[in-house]
């Protein structure tokens, strides 16, 4: 217990100084930091609770998707029954009641339809069910329906899509450190420190980013009149506002072969365009649209709007062009940061949101230090007056502790709540609970006629086994409340935890190299403890 060479002490003070190192940045200007380059300075971000910011709680709306599914199946069945071989003539695809059916024609082509339509289906996870039902009726009629389990995949997909889209945008943003996670089936919680005025989060955020582009029909749009098939009416947004244009309902090219999109200017009258690029496939397909329809109009749709309707005049074999309208340059960068982080699969809406100033963050951080600094002064001292020189080691490992946190907090890029400025509080008077068990077992050996050594030895030793099982249980108070809170309670848990570990390590190895290293210089006969 008390054997400590020299590869031992070095190694410990290496690796303190190194995690204490590690909470420089943070106690410097951010100013100074920046200056510093590509040189490793990650710093403790402040939650939203202490820098001020906003909160957005967005709910996903799970009818939408259902539909969206329907409507792509659809498509899926359209493109499945004529581009096989032999084609396979059915009626019209019908999408009431919240499924699909059809009609076939041909009654001899009822296995190869089938065959085709099980195609496209797939398994739900383990369960052994599938996204679809498939049934026919009559031999003639077939009805596809999609399945709970595969309804409740598609929703857990397209959340974890979301979150990765808005996370992409808000980056985009440059907002710092922003915190964005799901809660429960359909939800996603965003919180941004630093930005007061989520206005322009939410009109981000409430973007799905579909982009398609679909040709124009020559033909007026009547309110309340009977569209040809396969047609649709969509608002025309420099129509005015209730203008509305007769557009064909399947798209010839999406987003999805989008490989970028940025805010710019025409060069002719300077107005705010939207500049963007395909990808090889969106390319060629692209040029191949432009190509077969000179003279005619297409129309670039957004979210279900038709931004603009140009006509191809010439052929565009570039793979980019540029989307063009009654654009701010607020709204045209708006719209590239939508496009390039990708569409949301599925419709999400502001349901809660709270703005929390900075002065409000300002005074929880003062209240946080007054906490700290008085608590730790209250420690030490006490600690000085009860155990003397051993009281001293204590200190000197509280300290080290404190940086030690704020140095991993960094590194693992956490960020500082109030709810987390607790946790140090409550770190700081139970870091020394270890010392106080570790003193008062040397006392008590020593009130036995036991020698110096033998004290220190068994004290560090007995004291050890108590300390360990201390601290499991509260390991498992904080690995609970970190993987089933949420928001604040996830706060307090990880300074909790991470306090937990640094304080065993500096109240135990740490006091105990020091006294071993006192007690090899200075040899004393007793103990003053």
């Amino acid at each position: 217990m008390l054997d400590f060479p020299r590869w031992k002490v070095t190694s410990i003070v290496a690796l303190l100084v190194a995690l204490m190192l590690l909470a420089v940045p943070t106690f410097l200007p951010e100013k100074v930091t920046d200056s510093w380059g590509d040189f490793p300075h990650r710093r403790v971000a402040l939650g939203l609770d202490l820098a001020g910011g906003s909160y957005l709680l967005l709910e996903a709306n799970a009818d939408e998707l259902v539909k969206t599914r329907i409507d792509a199946m659809r498509e899926r069945i359209l493109n499945e029954m004529q581009s096989g071989s032999p084609k396979i003539d059915i009626g019209e695809v019908s999408t009431d009641n919240g499924q699909l059916s059809f009609l076939l024609r041909d009654v001899t082509q009822l296995d190869a339809a089938r065959e085709r339509l099980n195609k496209l289906t797939a398994g739900v996870g383990l369960t052994g069910q599938r996204d679809w039902d498939l049934t026919f009726v009559d031999a003639t009629r077939v009805v596809m329906k999609p399945t709970a389990a595969g309804t409740a995949q598609a929703i857990n997909d397209a959340m974890n899509t979301a979150t990765d889209v808005v996370r992409i945008r808000i980056d985009k943003l440059g907002t710092r450190e922003p915190t964005i996670v799901r809660q429960g089936a359909n939800r996603i919680v965003v919180q941004v420190p630093g930005l007061n005025d989520p206005q322009a989060l939410k009109d981000l955020l409430g973007k799905t980013a579909k982009l398609e582009f679909k040709m124009v029909e020559d033909i007026p749009y009547v309110d309340g009149g009977i569209l040809p098939p396969g047609t649709q009416a969509l608002p025309y947004v420099e129509g005015g506002p209730s203008a509305k244009i007769v557009v064909q309902r399947r798209a010839i090219l999406t987003g999805s072969q989008l490989l970028s999109a940025k805010q710019n200017y025409k060069q002719d009258d300077n107005k705010p365009i939207v500049d963007f690029s395909f990808n090889t496939e969106g390319g060629t397909k692209f040029a191949k649209l432009t190509q077969e329809n000179v003279g005619k109009r297409f129309a670039v749709v957004v979210d279900d709007k038709v931004i603009s309707a140009p006509s191809i005049n010439t052929p565009i074999l570039g793979g980019s062009g540029y989307i063009e309208g009654s654009f701010t340059v607020k709204s045209a960068n708006e719209l590239a940061i939508a496009l390039s982080s990708g569409k949301l699969p599925i419709g999400l809406k502001v349901v809660e949101e709270r703005t929390v100033g900075p002065e409000l963050g300002a005074d929880s951080i003062h209240a946080g230090i007054t906490a700290s600094i008085i608590a730790t002064v209250a420690v030490i001292v006490f600690m000085l007056v009860t155990y003397g020189r051993f009281g001293v080691y204590a200190n000197i490992a509280v300290v080290i502790n404190v940086l030690i946190i704020l140095g991993v907090l960094a590194v693992i890029g956490g960020t500082l709540t109030l709810p987390g400025i607790a946790g140090f509080v409550l770190t700081i008077g139970t870091a020394v609970d270890a010392n106080v068990l570790i003193n008062e077992r040397i006392r008590e050996e020593q009130r036995r006629g036991r020698s110096v050594l033998q004290s220190v030895e068994l004290g560090y030793k007995e004291a050890s086994r108590t300390i360990f099982e201390a601290n499991v249980t509260h390991a498992i108070s904080g690995v609970i409340m970190l993987l089933l809170g949420s928001g604040p309670v996830k706060g307090f848990a990880v300074v909790l935890l991470i306090g937990i570990v640094t304080s065993v390590f500096t109240a135990v190895v740490f006091t105990r190299m020091l006294v071993v290293l006192w007690l090899r210089r200075a040899r004393p006969a007793s103990l003053n403890i």
